[in-house]
């Protein structure tokens, strides 16, 4: 997955985008960083360390969002935007609600209680990277509730 991303970004350079080239060198920063407090500076991350890395951007892209909403920055909500659709290009693909709802289901039905730091927990080991976690929280607290 590194490696895409640095092919990725010389293909972006060739063609001039600074927009994807800027984001890109971000990403493969942040994962270098990742590698240093690792303490493994030449090892290779795991896709699951990279996949990380780039929710761990996205996730800040859209707190961005909200925050340039919040204070009537448009413009910066747009900047954040371009940057969140490039970064979203690496993630698997979402999952629909329907499914996010089936695979809480299950991971419900497999606990003894409906305890929701536990829910949580299980459901995201299951749905990280294929879900948003306040989607996935907004749905376990429906169903304990009910």
């Amino acid at each position: 997955m590194k490696q895409k991303l640095t092919e990725d970004l010389k293909s972006a350079m060739k063609s001039a985008d600074q927009t994807t080239v800027g984001v890109l060198r971000l990403l493969l920063a942040a994962l270098k960083n990742k590698e240093i407090e690792k303490r493994s500076g030449n090892v290779d991350l795991t896709d699951e360390d990279v996949l990380r890395v780039i929710l761990s951007e996205a996730k800040k892209r859209k707190d961005s969002i909200d925050i340039f909403r919040q204070g009537k920055r448009e413009d910066l909500v747009l900047k954040e935007k371009e940057e969140l659709a490039i970064i979203e290009k690496y993630l698997p693909q979402q999952l629909t609600v329907e499914e996010i709802e089936k695979a809480i289901d299950r991971v419900l039905s497999a606990l003894p209680a409906k305890d929701f730091p536990v829910a949580m927990k299980s459901a995201m080991q299951e749905l990280r990277g294929k879900a948003d976690a306040k989607l996935v929280a907004e749905i376990i607290k429906k169903k304990i509730s009910l």
